[in-house]
């Protein structure tokens, strides 16, 4: 048996501000948008690793108004967990995402436990990290 992640939900406040930043920014591929009622989930990716991506939507998009509230408040207080991006060139692309005008919540350094890292806030306050591994 075999089992892999083909996709993670990320939820945001604006799917197209949302879209700029992923697919400007991280270089991100829309792969589909799909559109349901007012709600949308837009899923991108990489050609580097196909069947692998993320979906955005707003936290009401196909939950009840209570559960959408709950979500939308996390959203707000920056509480959703961290995304985890990696890289084989961590410089240029930390200075693609600062072009794309996202939130520098960290510039790349050398982590003491192997990685060099940094990390940036999307446009609705998730935070991303990307790494690069250590070179040998």
């Amino acid at each position: 048996m075999t089992i892999s992640l083909q996709y993670s939900n990320i939820s945001v406040n604006d799917v197209d501000d949302s879209i700029a930043f992923y697919r400007d920014g991280l270089g991100l591929d829309i792969q589909n948008d799909v559109s349901s009622g007012d709600f949308r989930w837009v899923t991108l990716g990489t050609t580097s690793q196909p069947g692998l991506g993320i979906v955005l939507s707003e936290p009401h998009a196909g939950r009840s108004q209570a559960d959408g509230d709950a979500l939308q408040e996390l959203l707000t207080k920056g509480s959703m967990p961290m995304l985890v991006f990696s890289t084989d060139d961590l410089d240029a692309t930390f200075e693609k995402v600062r072009a794309s005008g996202a939130e520098v919540l960290q510039e790349p350094i050398d982590q003491p436990w192997g990685p060099r890292d940094c990390a940036f806030r999307d446009p609705s306050g998730n935070t991303v990290r990307i790494s690069q591994a250590p070179t040998a």
